[in-house]
């Protein structure tokens, strides 16, 4: 089983475009921050949560640098 957030599997990252990952990403460092901090002053109660916002980090930006290096495609904007 994977560890990580709902709806930020790899698949579900690759349906997404520049700016929702950039959302996304935004999103994950502010709740990180405030699950660093939690942590700091003993009020954290899922340890491993942390791990898992790690993880949902380092997967947007895995996704963001393989489309910059063309291994993968953003998907189309065509209707």
């Amino acid at each position: 089983m994977a560890i990580g957030s709902k709806g930020l599997a790899p698949a579900d990252l690759d349906g997404m475009d520049n700016d929702r990952l950039a959302q996304e990403l935004e999103k994950a460092k502010a709740e990180l921050f405030n699950l660093r901090f939690s942590a700091a002053t003993g009020q954290l109660e899922d340890h491993g949560r942390l791990k898992a916002v790690r993880r949902d980090i380092a997967r947007i930006y895995t996704i963001v640098r393989e489309r910059e290096l063309g291994i993968r495609t953003a998907p189309s904007t065509e209707k």
